[in-house]
């Protein structure tokens, strides 16, 4: 048989009171939380440059996960054809309203794509591993364009993107 004093249970009871107060709050918050973020959470237009319809390649994963979180996606790559609904063209098109070009296209192939992303007017452009090129990321700092080097996939997965 356990015996406890009295003012170890008062104390224990207080405590579970408090803990009970504090997971209730944060249970709520974070319910609160989620709704916030759901407020916030726009669709960005994406335009997927460098696209594949080859689906272990990272771009056409990216294109499924953008379409799966909801994202707007458009595409270019070599080939035609559609991916998760997607048409992919292989016409450079006047996009409107892009919010982020996300790059699957290497640094030497890039600068003969300069112009047309840049008239495109994204609010980002996203470098993703192999794509890095400080030369065109000087000419978007220029032009009051954001970038980053960062990996689209991981920015879907930690709901950063």
């Amino acid at each position: 048989m356990i015996v406890l004093n009295r003012n170890l249970v008062v104390y224990m009871t207080i405590t579970f009171v408090h803990c009970y107060r504090k997971f209730f709050f944060l249970r709520n918050f974070g319910k609160s939380l989620l709704k916030f973020d759901e407020v916030i959470m726009m669709n960005k237009k994406t335009l997927v440059f460098g696209a594949s319809l080859k689906s272990e390649r990272y771009a056409n994963m990216a294109m499924r996960r953008l379409v799966n979180a909801e994202h707007e996606v458009v595409a270019f790559g070599l080939r035609k054809g559609e991916v998760a609904g997607v048409a992919i063209d292989n016409s450079l098109l006047d996009y409107s309203d892009i919010d982020t070009v996300t790059l699957y296209l290497g640094a030497r192939h890039q600068s003969a794509y300069y112009e047309y992303i840049i008239s495109l007017n994204p609010k980002r452009v996203i470098f993703n591993p192999g794509t890095e090129n400080p030369e065109f990321q000087e000419l978007l700092n220029q032009h009051q364009i954001e970038f980053e080097n960062a990996c689209t996939l991981v920015l879907l997965g930690i709901n950063q993107y």
